[in-house]
This record gives C-alpha cells, sequence and structure tokens, in this order.
C-alpha cells in the first residue's frame, strides 16, 4: 500500500482492498476526513480508467487557459510553436512587453500543464527564458500556445495496462541552438514499458566544443533521471531485472560511454560526464543507437497513442 499526499489531500492505492478499507477506517477516526471514491481529479489531473489502463488529462485545467486568454473562438494552431522562430536571439526586434504579470501568469500555468502535455516542453522551455523581461513577440507566441492546445483540449497521457515494467529512455541534442549564449539543447523521455512517465527539455549549463559533447551531456543529463526512477521503483517493489535500454542517435557519443581509449580525444568534456561509461559499465543502462528522426517518430507514436509526439521530434529534437 502506497499513499501520496499533498497538503490535505490523500491518494491511496494498493493490491489489497480489505487492509485499503481497514486504513481509511483508521483515518476516519484520527481525522475528520471524507472518502470521495475512486481516483477521477486529483489537483487538476483528470483520471479515467478502463482496460487499456489509466488516461490521464487536465481538460478543465486546459479549457480555463484557452477561456481565460479569450481564445475560445480562435482557429487551433498546428504547433505550439513556428518552425525556425527566433525568440531567443538577442537581437529580436519587438517591443517590451507593457503588462508582463499576464505573461507571467500564462507560462505559469502552461508549466503545469506539462504533466499531461510532453509536446509542450520544448514550447515552455523557450518561453520561461524571458520571464523577467517579456517582449511582444514572445507574448505571441505564448497566444499561439494556447491556439494549439484549443485544437487538442482532452489530449493527454496513457498509463497502460501492461505487465512490461522495464525503463525505456530517449534522449538527443541540439547542438549549440541558442543564439545568444551558444549553449546546446538537451531532451530526453522515459517509458515505463509502453508509457511515458518522464520527459524534459533543458538548455544546457555550459557551451559544448562538438556535438558529440553535446550529445553526451545530454546522455549524462538522461542518465541522473533514470538513476533516481530505479531507485524510485525499486522503493515500490519494481525491481529492474537488467539494464535500462538507453536509446541515442550519435554513435560517437556512444563510443566514447563504451571505449576508455576515446577519453584522450575528448578531455574538453566535463568529468561529471564521464558517469555515463561507468553506468554501462555497472550494467544500469544499455546503450542502443536509434535514427534521428523516422524511427523515433514511429516508436513514440505507436507507444503512445493519443499524445501527438510528432511535436515533439519535429520541434522539440531537432
Amino acid at each position: 500500500m502506497h499513499v501520496l499526499i499533498f497538503v490535505d489531500d490523500l491518494l491511496i492505492c494498493g493490491n489489497n482492498n480489505h487492509m485499503l478499507q481497514k486504513f481509511k477506517d483508521y483515518l476516519s477516526r484520527c481525522f475528520s476526513m471524507k472518502d470521495l471514491g475512486k481516483l477521477k481529479y486529483f489537483l487538476g489531473l483528470e483520471v479515467s480508467q478502463g482496460r487499456e489502463g489509466f488516461f490521464v488529462s487536465q481538460r478543465k485545467y486546459t479549457l480555463d487557459i484557452v477561456s481565460e486568454t479569450g481564445n475560445l473562438g480562435c482557429k487551433p494552431a498546428a504547433t505550439p510553436l513556428e518552425q525556425g522562430h527566433q525568440l531567443a536571439n538577442p537581437k529580436l526586434d519587438s517591443p517590451v512587453l507593457a503588462n508582463p504579470r499576464q505573461y507571467r501568469r500564462l507560462v505559469g500555468r502552461l508549466i503545469y500543464l506539462c504533466h499531461t502535455r510532453p509536446e509542450l516542453s520544448y514550447a515552455v522551455h523557450i518561453l520561461t527564458q524571458f520571464m523577467q523581461v517579456p517582449k511582444e513577440a514572445h507574448w505571441d507566441a505564448a497566444l499561439r500556445v494556447v491556439r494549439y492546445l484549443k485544437g487538442s483540449i482532452g489530449q493527454g497521457i496513457l498509463l497502460k495496462s501492461d505487465p512490461d515494467l522495464s525503463l525505456t529512455i530517449y534522449c538527443d541534442a541540439d547542438w549549440s541552438s541558442c543564439p545568444a549564449s551558444r549553449r546546446s539543447l538537451s531532451a530526453y523521455v522515459v517509458m515505463l514499458g509502453g508509457s511515458p512517465i518522464s520527459w524534459k527539455t533543458k538548455k544546457q549549463d555550459t557551451v559544448s566544443h562538438s556535438s558529440a559533447e553535446a550529445e553526451y551531456r545530454a546522455m549524462s543529463d538522461a542518465l541522473k533521471q533514470i538513476k533516481w526512477l530505479r531507485r524510485l521503483l525499486e522503493g515500490l517493489g519494481i525491481k529492474q531485472p537488467g539494464p535500462s535500454r538507453f536509446f541515442c542517435d550519435s554513435k560517437a557519443a556512444i563510443h566514447i560511454a563504451a571505449n576508455p581509449v576515446f577519453h584522450e580525444r575528448t578531455k574538453h568534456v566535463e568529468n561529471d560526464c564521464h558517469t555515463v561509461r561507468d553506468a554501462v559499465k555497472a550494467k544500469t543502462i544499455e546503450t542502443i543507437h536509434v535514427t534521428t528522426h523516422s524511427q523515433v517518430a514511429g516508436i513514440l507514436t505507436k507507444a503512445l497513442g493519443r499524445a501527438k509526439f510528432e511535436v515533439i521530434v519535429q520541434v522539440g529534437f531537432e
């Protein structure tokens, strides 16, 4: 039995109905508590159960965002951001936004929406960089994200009823993509069986001298997440019998992780990145090469069903 507590809201789950009821009766004697039954709504997350598994969405939360910004009657956008946007360009020719509070509020709500909308990770990553002094172009880009939401209000994540509970991770990097700092972009998505459970897009802390270094840093960031998830699942009684499959489209980064001979050529890579090689030796992960676009798109679309992961492959991973 496991209990998730957030202030005065409790989420209880387990595989023994008698023990669950006994525990709820005990809490009722100790506190003034109301049993709301099976999970349907929790902290803005809407949960529906079926034979295929749990479908988690934030439909009402998304509808509130669209309504609050006055876009209920707008034409939906095809993607969260335009391709080839120049939002991070320091020479962006756009006046400063007169009311930055509305921008910060909207972007803050989009950050929380990313809990069930992985395809927004890249767009939100871009928009959050201008919270201090947003420009009108940034506000227009945030409204484009809202227009995209208008066409996909009920979209969410399907957590499948799958006996396969092995961890699989896909990671990639966009070398020197930030025009202001020339830092690279890291991105990853973690699958538990056939269900996505963790994803992130983040600008790297330092400038990479090569694309291989950028890919290796992305692998290092993804490795930290996979290690934490393995410990978390072990605490929940789910042990990973073998190494987690680690998909990367850079053969150079995979060779560096597997072969210490390459270290003489990669001294510009920081030492902490070599934890990836140690994880390969310890069989925590198993690195696997994957093609950049078509194969990733096919795998993710097949695995995630309703989620429009072509947006991630098209915008976030490029």
